[in-house]
């Protein structure tokens, strides 16, 4: 990998240089403390090698190089075929459960073929200059892109190794406060989504922007470092909402735990009908990566095997939209939608604006969510962020765990792909979550983010916390 970054006559590509190999390395620094075993190994159909991960994000980029770059040659007509995901348009792929039944290309060969593409694309880059913005924001989403499977690595890793994996875990005491109660939130007409729809001058768009990044269009907008927006969260749009409270804290270990010894798991009234299936087809007992000891319940993570009690105050994780809503209607209440969410997340009742994260307008930091950067590799306790409460009062609304709601993953009205085949082809059968999680990067998120799962899928880090 090249380590020097020349000045380009473009200081948005010099910028874009500069991020582009901070977050390719962040990528080998997770994978690091792997031994080569560990690299190749799929642990269920859904999940992927982590040699897949550093060949796709690779592979990525290659189609760019491939579009771009004059003359450029493949690398491997295998690569092509091995490190593809879901893309139509660039050819024949392997099928996802399959990505574990090969031994080849080799790790030491995925790295090599990474190194290749980082050194074509840092001289390729060097190459900008002003008026090709539909290429800068190519790579700037190819950088969002690599951040998505950062995250996603961690879950990968976490359901092949879990404790076994050596994480560069912060074990220092967190300090917390009593978060208790909902907060009353007042309906009426909200911008959601990113940007500030017509109609809505006191809508601020804070510090993240929108990007073309249509390969075919031209028009782009330039990307700088800190401004990113993915093309399903917009347009923003009004949307109508009625008066409804949500809950400050999310659901913790403990909360859950009621529902567990209340049967939670054996009592069809609380399940919607394919929720009760999957109950009784998967045996589910509790969430993933709870284990029964002794009549005694604990929690596996990365950092050992713990009781609940000793994690009685962090938020419950990988549990699915179908765990949640259970939950939800078993104590009375409910998931709220992606817009009351939203409102939550970003709306100042005291100066009626909206604003870029619960907080304000400032970036994520350690002392205001708790993100990848914070390097707990867990959830933090309830009340562990009081800087980074909303105005209504709800606290960790950003990081920690992605949060269910019970709106269908569909396009915003008016929606136009800005990318071919990276947003638009789920738009069916999925659940938005919002918020980010402990393995989100800091720059990645947005309150605006829509994340998006099958309901029953709970691999994820992904909580909740209830609205009425």
């Amino acid at each position: 990998m090249v380590s020097t970054i020349k000045q380009t006559t473009d200081p948005r590509t010099h910028s874009l240089l500069n991020l582009y190999q901070a977050v390719r390395a962040r990528t080998m620094q997770i994978v690091a403390p792997l031994e080569i075993e560990d690299y190749v190994i799929q642990t269920a159909e859904f999940m992927s090698p982590a040699r897949w991960h550093v060949g796709h994000t690779s592979w990525f980029f290659e189609t760019l190089l491939q579009a771009y770059q004059s003359g450029y040659k493949v690398y491997s007509e295998e690569y092509l075929f091995y490190f593809n995901s879901y893309y139509e348009e660039f050819g024949a792929r392997i099928e996802r459960p399959k990505r574990g039944t090969r031994s080849r290309p080799t790790v030491s060969d995925t790295i090599a073929y990474r190194n290749h593409v980082d050194e074509q694309m840092h001289a390729f880059l060097e190459t900008i200059e002003n008026g090709s913005e539909t290429i800068l924001a190519l790579v700037r989403l190819g950088l969002e892109h690599e951040r998505q499977h950062q995250e996603l690595l961690v879950y990968d890793i976490k359901h092949l190794l879990c404790d076994q994996y050596d994480a560069p875990l912060k074990l220092a005491p967190i300090s917390t406060v009593n978060v208790s109660g909902m907060a009353e939130i007042e309906g009426g007409l909200f911008p959601l989504g990113y940007g500030t729809p017509s109609g809505s001058p006191t809508v601020r768009e804070g510090s993240v922007s929108a990007i073309n990044t249509h390969p075919h269009q031209s028009g782009a907008r330039p990307p700088h470092a800190k401004e990113f927006a993915f093309d399903n969260e917009k347009p923003a749009h009004q949307v109508f909402l009625q008066d409804y409270a949500l809950d400050r804290a999310l659901v913790t270990n403990t909360d859950y735990l009621e529902f567990i010894r209340d049967g939670g798991y054996q009592n069809f009234r609380w399940w919607f009908s394919e929720g009760w299936e999957a109950v009784n087809r998967e045996q589910w007992r509790a969430p993933l990566y709870w284990e029964l000891h002794d009549d005694v319940w604990m929690i596996r993570d990365f950092s050992g095997l713990h009781p609940v009690a000793d994690k009685a105050n962090e938020p419950v994780s990988h549990v699915s939209f179908f765990e949640a809503s259970a939950f939800a209607k078993w104590c009375g209440k409910r998931l709220p939608t992606e817009a009351e969410w939203e409102k939550a997340a970003t709306y100042n009742p005291r100066t009626g604006e909206r604003e870029t994260f619960p907080w304000g307008d400032a970036p994520a930091d350690e002392a205001r969510a708790n993100l990848f950067e914070n390097s707990l590799w867990s959830p933090a306790p309830i009340g562990s962020f009081p800087d980074g409460q909303s105005s209504y009062g709800c606290h960790q609304l950003i990081g920690d765990v992605w949060e269910w709601t019970t709106s269908d993953y569909v396009p915003y009205p008016g929606f136009k792909s800005e990318f071919d085949e990276y947003n638009d082809k789920w738009f069916v059968n999925q659940k938005v979550l919002r918020g980010g999680s402990y393995a989100t990067p800091q720059a990645h998120i947005r309150s605006t983010y829509r994340n998006f799962f099958h309901a029953h899928e709970r691999w994820m880090v992904s909580g909740f916390r209830c609205a009425k």
